[in-house]
């Protein structure tokens, strides 16, 4: 595999000046009226090596910051969000079933760009498939999701391409193993410590995956949506773009897959490059790495401490798991398991290392691997019943999964990412968590018969939990943060 991996560090992205560059197209405006938002990035530029990887992760921000306007190619007359040509007409704004933002940013803003959204901000997952739109927020017609924080994108991308691996050796050994004996070979499937059912491989090769649970029977871990169903930031971002600005990446919607150069038909051609959209998943997957705060006051320290053993003791980090081990911290964009329609060319590949580059706080290096501490482990688990309902509220199917499951929240950003629950209708920590049912049950009323202290410490432990400033350590000190902590 042909791979470009930078070597220098990447300095605060706040540093790096970027303004909206001029469209220098046939009508040669020079700039006046107008214009343009981005020119187009070159995959075959960033792979050559021509571009600093500063520049690239500079141009992702700017296509994830910058309001796009029709010369750019937003809207999307002809077709829906889902990608099909549509036959009743289209809006050109609307909150449900979409477009409904200029940019990425619009949403993601929270405690700045990357980040995630309030309520306000939440998108009708599934209402953009429908022709004709609705205008109506009823779960029968969507699911209602809150806008998730995009920061340590990178390391959980990764994590999930090296469970898949995992999960496909385990595959490959049953099969060998019933060819060898002749014999059906069933092998329980962990990856990380996570359990994931078992799988069962016959002498003729076929494989029965009745018993695989918590990801899909093709045994790929796709960490991206609140259902566990997009395995990569950049399959993310090629959906988001075309779903929420009617932006068309060329990868999916150009010519060499549709016949055409303008699929959604809103009279711009070619609107997001191969390259532009690497930009994109690259700014993403570096942006910083969510960490700890330590407090200064010795008794809010000690419920911090009292509050992370109880978290465990209670059954809460059987599923919200607080580390994992990443072998390889070489984060390589594009993936070669992403779907059809999106870049998956590995021959084209640039990488950088998560430990080394993009913002700080970046992950903790391990000897040749990393540490992240995401408090998740990227299983779906049912998390309602019939008495702990909040969170059985969807109506609507996605991508086959059942409407009570959701892949495991990560929990590194829980002291400043309110509001909470997959609907973002839940205002504190404690109602969270009280919100949990299902396979989450025992836990929950675990915490619940706690004495007020006790979950007190826990809640204090979840608050130390944040998204910290541009160029903070993964740990910082309380007094640092109150002092106007400037990333120094």
């Amino acid at each position: 595999m042909q791979r470009q991996l930078i070597s220098a560090g990447l300095t605060a992205l706040s540093l790096i000046l970027v303004s909206l560059v001029p469209w220098t197209g046939a009508d040669e405006s020079n700039g006046l009226g107008d214009v343009r938002s981005f020119q187009h990035m070159s995959q075959e530029d960033i792979v050559a090596g021509r571009i600093r990887f500063e520049d690239i992760v500079a141009h992702g921000k700017l296509l994830f910051d910058a309001p796009l306007t029709r010369l750019d190619g937003q809207g999307r007359p002809a077709t829906t969000g889902a990608g099909a040509k549509r036959v009743a007409s289209q809006p050109d704004f609307i909150r449900t079933s979409a477009p409904d933002s200029s940019s990425c940013f619009g949403c993601h803003a929270q405690p700045r760009s990357g980040g995630g959204g309030d309520f306000v901000a939440n998108v009708f997952v599934l209402a953009q498939a429908l022709d004709p739109v609705t205008f109506s927020v009823d779960p029968l017609f969507s699911n209602e999701r809150n806008t998730l924080g995009m920061m340590g994108a990178g390391p959980i991308d990764a994590l999930g391409r090296e469970m898949t691996r995992d999960l496909f050796a385990i595959r490959d050994a049953a099969k060998k193993q019933a060819a060898r004996t002749g014999l059906p070979a069933t092998l329980p499937l962990s990856t990380k410590g996570v359990a994931f059912g078992s799988i069962t491989a016959n002498p003729d090769g076929a494989l029965d995956t009745s018993k695989v649970s918590g990801v899909d029977r093709d045994l790929i871990i796709k960490p991206f949506h609140q259902k566990g169903v997009v395995r990569s930031v950049r399959e993310f971002t090629v959906n988001a773009f075309n779903h929420h600005h009617g932006m068309q990446a060329v990868e999916r919607f150009g010519i060499a897959r549709t016949g055409t150069a303008d699929f959604d038909g809103d009279g711009v051609e070619d609107e997001l490059s191969v390259g532009d959209i690497t930009a994109v998943a690259l700014y993403q997957a570096a942006l910083n790495t969510p960490g700890r705060v330590k407090r200064t006051d010795p008794v809010r320290a000690a419920a911090v401490a009292a509050g992370e053993a109880a978290f465990s003791t209670i059954g809460c980090a059987g599923c919200h798991v607080p580390q994992m081990s990443l072998n390889d911290p070489i984060f390589c964009e594009p993936y070669r398991l992403n779907p059809e329609g999106t870049f998956n060319d590995t021959s084209k590949s640039f990488c950088f290392d998560l430990t080394r580059d993009g913002q700080k706080p970046r992950l903790e290096r391990n000897g040749g691997g990393a540490i992240v501490r995401a408090f998740t482990d990227l299983k779906r688990h049912m998390i309602c019943d019939s008495i702990v309902s909040h969170f059985c509220n969807e109506k609507v199917v996605q991508e086959g999964v059942p409407v009570d499951q959701f892949i495991t929240r990560k929990l590194w950003d829980a002291g400043n990412s309110a509001p909470y629950g997959h609907r973002g209708d839940l205002t504190t920590l404690t109602e969270a968590i009280e919100a949990h049912g299902g396979e989450a049950r025992a836990a929950r009323d675990a915490f619940v018969s706690l004495p007020r202290t006790d979950r007190d410490d826990i809640i204090e432990f979840l608050k130390s939990l944040e998204i910290l400033p541009d160029g903070a350590p993964i740990v910082v000190p309380e007094a640092a943060l109150k002092s106007g902590f400037a990333g120094k």
